[in-house]
């Protein structure tokens, strides 16, 4: 048996290190570990609860909207007030326009550079990728970036700023909209959905989004062949993608995008082929194999943050979160299985979850997301409240809120004592994803979805086109 350990990867968020134990040829074993503490969790302890607010976005900086919205629906629920139509939309357009430009920045800019190295050069599709995407100088990075702009304009308008804005609240949102600024972002809204349609998908939204077997995949190749989008999913079958990273088969979601009539991204587990409902009191940390205090696994709101260092079992500063004793994985694949469309589900029940099904979720989210977008600055009535005042005191001492980041499921847990935070712990989806062994020995998914591959790539290229079709975000799995 040999082992080779990997890292730091390049082109992930946070500091990542891989390491591999090989028999017969292949990965037998897999330990990730994130070797950086960060402490949010202790920062927060004693604080006011509207803290929070201030505090959790800067956890992150590309996912910080996700944050705030998880603490605004725990301090929602801490302080007993719902938010009005116009808010939940609001902030449901903020949210989303987070998730896309995450969903492109991987996209473009983490997960296609892969395919232009010069390990591919004999492929025949190389020197096509190669122009496009090569990192930083691919002829489809500058106009991504035209319309990500654009994105930003839009949550500029929305939420004041970008990364770590204040505007959302327990009650709501503190920005008002008025008739001639939703105009406005109707029109960015526009010239967005017209990149996305010229480049990325070479289709109108509507049709990716009616995407529904294996087979209409290979039918729309055949009808944008140049779209990006096609590109990749030229290399997928090339390379046969399909056949790598396969982890559990077993998925974790939170609703997202609340709204008067019910969650458009609905919570749940799905395995088995079935749909399972999210029972939160199922949901444990453990900390076996973390450098941190404890060992089996605890809830949420009975376990703390405490470092241990020198923990021998220790090998991450991850937690490893579990769904009834169970390792899961959460991102777009997990709610696109929720939300019932067709294409995944057949895609999971054929293949199961790997490389290739997770960069199609991805990305036919985007077109299902933007023109709901459209409808939720359609449905704001202008001349109604966006938010309500927030009570001078909590009425309840614990809460949970919850919400979908781009990367999979975001929890926050919350404790008060005398009024202030006596607890607060945060799972993250890639702490889901990237988590190490529980105290039963059962490897995190990324783990998981690792073993098996074979050990003559010198460059490990197979090991980074899986670590990257989870886009992790290592800075939220330590918070």
């Amino acid at each position: 048996m040999s082992r080779r350990i990997l890292g730091p990867f390049n082109r992930v968020e946070g500091d990542l290190n891989i390491t591999l134990d090989f028999a017969d040829g292949k990965v037998s074993a897999a330990r990730v570990t994130a070797p950086l503490f960060r402490g949010f969790e202790r920062i927060l302890l004693g604080r006011e609860p509207l803290d929070a607010l201030a505090i959790v976005p800067r956890i992150c900086g590309i996912c910080s909207v996700s944050q705030s919205v998880a603490a605004a629906n725990a301090l929602s629920a801490l302080y007993g007030i719902s938010p009005p139509p116009n808010g939940l939309q609001v902030r449901n357009l903020i949210h989303a326009v987070e998730n896309i430009a995450d969903h492109l920045s991987h996209f473009y800019l983490f997960f296609m550079p892969d395919f232009a190295r010069a390990d591919y050069q004999s492929q025949p599709w190389h020197a096509d990728i190669f122009a496009r995407f090569q990192a930083q100088r691919g002829s489809a990075v500058a106009p991504m970036l035209e319309a990500r702009a654009i994105l930003m304009r839009f949550m500029g308008s929305l939420a004041g700023h970008w990364p770590h804005t204040l505007c959302l609240q327990p009650g709501g949102v503190t920005k008002v909209v008025s008739a001639a600024e939703r105009v406005r972002l109707q029109q960015w809204l526009r010239t967005f959905r017209r990149y996305l349609e010229q480049h990325t998908f070479g289709l109108p939204l509507e049709a990716i989004a009616a995407l529904n077997t294996p087979e209409a995949l290979v039918n729309y190749r055949q009808q944008a062949p140049e779209a990006d989008f096609a590109c990749f999913l030229h290399i997928a079958d090339n390379l046969q993608l399909h056949q790598l990273g396969r982890s559990y088969d077993r998925f974790i979601a939170a609703d997202a995008y609340a709204a008067p009539d019910g969650c458009w991204s609905p919570a749940g587990v799905w395995q088995d082929g079935s749909r399972l409902p999210l029972e939160l009191d199922d949901i444990s940390e453990d900390n076996h194999s973390s450098w941190l205090a404890g060992d089996g696994p605890a809830r949420p709101l009975h376990s703390d943050t405490v470092p241990l260092p020198d923990k021998a079992e220790g090998y991450s500063w991850s937690k490893a979160p579990r769904i009834a004793g169970a390792a899961a994985e959460t991102g777009a694949l997990a709610r696109g299985l929720l939300r019932g469309e067709p294409l995944l589900l057949a895609l999971v029940a054929e293949h199961g979850g790997n490389v290739h099904s997770r960069v199609v979720a991805r990305l036919t989210e985007v077109a299902r997301l933007v023109p709901q977008m459209e409808q939720w600055l359609a449905a704001l009535q202008l001349d109604d409240a966006f938010q309500l005042a927030t009570p001078t005191q909590p009425q309840h001492s614990q809460a949970i809120g919850l919400t979908e980041a781009a990367r999979g499921m975001l929890g926050h847990w919350v404790a008060l004592d005398a009024g202030r935070i006596s607890r607060y712990q945060i799972i993250a989806p890639t702490t889901w994803n990237f988590s190490p062994r529980d105290s039963q020995g059962l490897p995190g998914p990324l783990e998981k979805a690792l073993e098996g591959v074979a050990a003559c790539d010198p460059q490990a290229l197979q090991v980074q086109h899986i670590v990257r079709s989870f886009d992790p975000c290592q800075v939220c799995t330590t918070h």
